[in-house]
């Protein structure tokens, strides 16, 4: 029975993943809405996919009750007494500033016009307030990615709403001269408005004065590095490796070389050999050593895990795979799913095709592995 529910996902994966295929930029892309689960998921704790919160990586009970307050009621006041209480330069905070940035950003595109108001009064009522300057920011930025067009033109309202971010960044900036996070937003600026390279230099310099071991900056500065470098991974890669080399233990920029493999998989790379290859198995190791010898409440470990599912299904390493799910399951807001249209279809796939693989190994919910 386990052969069979093994050959049963490996058939679901083809026939869910082979029409659409992978895009250059790692994402998996249109898995049909909908796809079942190789094995009930209710065996190993694991919820159903219509119940996959796509808000968030990991668990963050206080952001989303404030969230949930913030839209039903649009008072703005919540979300700034939660970032007030939140440390200035860890990743925690950058991580609720994209969260506010994003509930405003889809709240506008469904309601135009008068979705995320909350966030325009937050603005204009407390114009000293550095984290509305930074929300702010953050959620202009969001709204140019979402204005580019599917051909990846750079139109000229994505240069405009840019241009407009990076002047917010400096207002942020001013508020909180010690805050990363406003250089960190500007990141995402330089790449979409292609900052040469000496100024991206200089604006990266800022944010590790500030924050040297930023897992959230690094990550967007990597951006950077792969789009710059697009047809070469030489100096995405040398940013990536130097960045881990000197990572303390501990910090999960162990795990950096595997955001930019990820970064740079080919357009068609469904052939399992890549994944067990010498670059992708020693990315995977240290990114697995990263997660093993981080903090349990890194607010980061949630991404990490999320992309090791990816390699180490691709990989089948089934039983590796299951520890990183059961550790996960239940948000699936981080890459490689959020690419997707449903990031809880394709990540629901990739979750069945692990049960399948482990259970036709000999495992079972009485053998989940542990950490």
């Amino acid at each position: 029975m386990e052969i069979l529910w093994f050959l049963l996902a490996m058939c679901m994966l083809a026939a869910a993943l082979g029409p659409y295929l992978l895009r250059r930029r790692g994402g998996i892309h249109q898995v049909l809405p909908g796809s079942p689960d190789a094995a009930d998921p209710d065996a190993y704790g694991f919820l159903r996919q219509e119940e996959l919160d796509i808000r968030l990586p990991g668990p963050d009970q206080d952001l989303l009750d404030v969230l949930e307050v913030v839209q039903h009621t649009q008072n703005w006041r919540p979300a700034a007494q939660l970032l007030a209480g939140t440390g200035a330069s860890g990743e925690l905070r950058w991580q609720r500033v994209q969260a506010f940035a994003g509930a405003a950003s889809l709240e506008l595109s469904q309601r135009p016009g008068v979705g995320g108001a909350w966030l325009r009064n937050w603005r204009s009522e407390s114009p000293k307030d550095a984290g509305a300057a930074q929300v702010h920011a953050e959620f202009l930025v969001q709204q140019a990615w979402r204005s580019e067009s599917p051909e990846d033109a750079r139109t000229d309202d994505f240069r405009i709403i840019l241009e407009e971010a990076r002047t917010v960044c400096g207002e942020a900036a001013l508020l909180a001269p010690g805050d990363p996070i406003p250089y960190i937003v500007e990141l995402a600026v330089g790449r979409g408005l292609a900052y040469p390279e000496p100024q991206f230099e200089q604006l990266w310099a800022k944010v590790i004065d500030r924050a040297p071991e930023h897992m959230g900056a690094h990550l967007a500065a990597l951006h950077y590095w792969c789009e710059k470098w697009h047809g070469s991974r030489d100096r995405a890669d040398e940013f990536a490796h130097a960045a881990a080399a000197r990572a303390p233990r501990g910090s999960l920029l162990a795990a950096l070389p595997l955001f930019a493999v990820y970064e740079h998989l080919p357009e068609v790379m469904l052939v399992q050999s890549f994944y067990r290859s010498a670059v992708v198995t020693r990315a995977v190791e240290g990114a697995m050593h990263a997660v093993h010898t981080a903090r349990a409440d890194d607010p980061m470990l949630a991404h990490v895990r999320h992309l090791l599912v990816l390699f180490l299904v691709r990989s089948e390493r089934w039983w590796e795979a299951m520890n990183q799910l059961v550790r996960i399951d239940g948000h699936v807001g981080a890459l490689p799913w959020t690419l997707d249209q449903d990031p809880a279809a394709v990540y629901a796939v990739y979750r069945a095709l692990a049960v399948a693989g482990y259970e036709a190994n000999g495992g079972s919910p009485a053998t989940l592995p542990a950490e």
